[in-house]
């Protein structure tokens, strides 16, 4: 390899793509829509607070739901002056009713059937609060027809939620609080950039060995550049570019996200009428209100003390390197089937071996962000093919990689990059020069042995 001529290569790989309109519309665009996604549910939330709470007529033939029906958030019960069905489904406009629900007579085994009628379909808040207050008006009846003395003590006795505190206990002995929860968004978010880059840059690599074979160009650069370094040289101009675009869009993101909450954080918290507003919708109290600000501010402080135990050191040192290594291995692949093709569209049969290992990766990452200590995820992280998505879903789980299956892992995505390199060398040293023939992989399988 002449490491020269490769770094030219990839200089020419590396400057072309950033000065490219496209480069810097999604760098600029993509954190932009990433920083979206979580500050939209934000603006969602308090889009709903003028939001009109619908109002619902009740003829209750069942003598126990209206009388211990109480309207909520989503709904304000209404008992209408009469109880003629089909007059108030002719009048729902008319009496400013948003639906009427009938409520059937009790059958033999105390259970009731509710029908709600509306002028457009009923949506899907609506009908489940609905559900939800009558299933426990029926139920809480049917408890009180044991007798039972003391009920509401004891049904008030039994509901509670049992607060589950996970720890982990180090080799020192000493026994740290973790948090599920921010392990497997850790785990799915790096597992699914990984497939994300490396498709997105992959095929990137593959666009531009058929752009410059069906332009003629390569013909020129390689009467100065042997064909292996320069499939070298673009593959990793394209994972200079992918890098460079992924840190900026990593700080960018985070300097939108927080700048909102910054900005948008104070105004929630001091505007008066909006946490009125938020607390008659939840039909809180005063001293409920406080309970749950002190148990959030509670939950907040374990969050930040369990972002503390996260080994964010070895998280964005596996990344780094199952990244490039993944990258590395399936664009070596991606450009050997782009130097066998004329144009995009004849990749298709091509292409489809080397998508389904992404695709089966992505599949056993989603497992494996779940039960990081199963099989099928230790075999997933061990398989080059897969290994990138898997490992990634595994390492934020503290004890559940160990250390040699950390390194084996990677040892194996490094030796299959080697083989591939050279194999897929040996096919873009053939194929990047032909030209007016589709290829199959049997023309392919004879190129590997030149």
């Amino acid at each position: 390899m002449d490491f020269k001529k490769i770094k030219l290569v990839l200089g020419r790989e590396f400057s072309i793509r950033v000065k490219k309109k496209s480069f810097i519309i999604t760098t600029i665009v993509t954190p932009i829509l990433f920083a979206a996604l979580m500050i939209v549910p934000t603006l969602i939330m308090m889009a709903d607070w003028d939001k009109d709470v619908n109002k619902v007529l009740v003829v209750d033939d069942s003598g126990i739901v209206a009388q211990a029906l109480e309207s909520g958030a989503e709904i304000e019960y209404v008992m209408p002056d009469t109880r003629d069905m089909e007059y108030l489904k002719s009048h729902l406009d008319s009496l400013g009713a948003y639906a009427v629900m009938y409520v059937s007579p009790l059958d033999t085994a105390n259970n009731v059937t509710v029908d709600a009628y509306a002028t457009k379909q009923i949506n899907a808040k609506v009908s489940e609060a609905i559900a939800a207050d009558v299933n426990n008006i029926v139920e809480r009846y049917k408890l009180q027809q044991y007798n039972i003395e003391n009920f509401d003590e004891i049904q008030a006795d039994l509901n509670h939620e049992v607060d589950l505190n996970t720890y982990i206990v180090g080799e020192d002995g000493q026994d740290r609080k973790s948090i599920l929860g921010i392990n497997m968004a850790i785990s799915f978010i790096m597992g699914f950039v990984i497939y994300m880059f490396v498709t997105m840059f992959g095929n990137m690599v593959m666009s531009s060995v058929i752009n410059e074979k069906s332009n003629k160009i390569v013909e020129v650069i390689v009467s100065s550049v042997k064909p292996f370094d320069l499939m070298i040289g673009k593959i990793l101009g394209v994972a200079s570019v992918a890098l460079t675009q992924f840190f900026i869009w990593v700080i960018l993101t985070l300097a939108i996200f927080f700048g909102f909450q910054l900005v948008m954080g104070p105004q929630l918290v001091s505007d008066p009428e909006a946490m009125e507003q938020m607390t008659q919708m939840a039909g809180m109290g005063s001293d409920q209100i406080s309970q749950i600000a002190q148990a959030s501010d509670s939950e907040i402080a374990q969050t930040f003390a369990a972002l503390k135990e996260v080994n964010f050191a070895l998280i964005i040192g596996c990344f780094l390197i199952y990244f490039v290594l993944g990258y590395l291995l399936y664009a070596s692949l991606f450009a050997a089937i782009g130097s066998a093709v004329d144009n995009e569209a004849d990749t298709q049969q091509l292409v489809l071996p080397v998508t389904i290992p992404l695709i089966l990766g992505l599949l056993l990452m989603l497992q494996a962000f779940q039960n990081p200590d199963s099989q099928l995820a230790f075999w997933g992280s061990m398989i080059p093919f897969t290994s990138p998505m898997v490992m990634l879903a595994r390492v934020p789980f503290e004890g559940c990689v160990q250390t040699w299956e950390l390194l084996l892992s990677i040892g194996l995505l490094l030796l299959t990059f080697l083989i591939a390199v050279f194999f897929s060398g040996k096919v873009y040293r053939i194929g990047i020069l032909m030209h007016g023939t589709k290829y199959s992989w049997k023309d392919i399988w004879k190129w590997l042995k030149y």
